[in-house]
């Protein structure tokens, strides 16, 4: 088989990543941040308020997949709680309020952030040999500046990002809008990813070879899965490469 490009998944497979976006602290410091703002908010409202603004969001897209936009969420948000003393603030600080509250949720939710073991030093052993994506399910203010933070946002283009399209794997959309930025036919890519029926399944149903990563605790028979090859150690990754290029 030739094989031009590898396409990674991010959180679960480059990325070991822990978030709870259900500890109170979260919303108590947002709402004082907004009393700032001049807005009236608790922060039981402003949880109740954030939670209910995705759903309906997501009630509201027509997509089979849909996605949210992070950010339309906060912009909805600080809408529907403007009053005459918000609406006062710097027109460039209003601008720049829905994308500042994104990151500071994440960055408030977030407990754990690092790479899977060998991950960079097996990017950089590909690198010169393939072309490297990604496809990942995700929010640009949080999965840019998370790639940024672990040293890994230069080793990929494209970085496509569920968030921006409107739709999330599995939809179809997304692996191809990569292919077609890498100029790869499907049978020429690999996918890599940690989820078998988001990852796995999806990408094997538009031609792409697949490689599982079990990251998580449940290891898997190999066998057992649709996968074409399972790695349970990022560093098998360069074996299971070679593999299907032999293959």
């Amino acid at each position: 088989m030739t094989i031009r490009a590898l396409i990674f998944d991010v959180n679960g497979t480059l990325i070991d990543i822990e978030t709870n976006e259900t500890q109170e602290d979260i919303y108590r410091v947002l709402a004082n941040f907004l009393n700032y703002q001049g807005m009236s908010i608790g922060r039981g409202e402003l949880r109740d308020l954030y939670f209910q603004t995705i759903r309906e969001q997501l009630a509201a897209s027509r997509e089979t997949y849909p996605e949210l936009d992070i950010v339309n969420v906060w912009r909805d948000l600080l809408t529907r709680k403007g009053n005459a003393a918000s609406r006062t603030l710097p027109a460039e600080k209003l601008k720049q309020l829905p994308l500042i509250l994104a990151e500071m949720h994440r960055a408030l939710a977030r407990q754990r952030l690092q790479l899977f073991p060998e991950v960079r030093s097996v990017l950089e052993q590909l690198r010169p040999y393939y072309r490297l994506g990604i496809v990942t399910d995700a929010m640009s203010p949080y999965a840019l500046p998370e790639l940024r933070h672990v040293g890994l946002a230069d080793f990929f283009h494209p970085i496509v990002i569920s968030g921006d399209a409107g739709y999330r794997k599995p939809d179809a959309r997304l692996f191809r809008k990569a292919l077609d930025i890498l100029g790869t036919p499907a049978e020429e890519a690999v996918y890599i990813g940690n989820d078998l029926e988001q990852d796995v399944v999806a990408a094997k149903q538009i031609g792409m070879k697949t490689v599982f990563f079990c990251s998580g605790p449940n290891q898997v028979d190999p066998f057992s899965t649709p996968a074409d090859y399972v790695i349970y150690h990022f560093a098998e990754l360069l074996r299971a490469i070679n593999h299907l290029a032999q293959a």
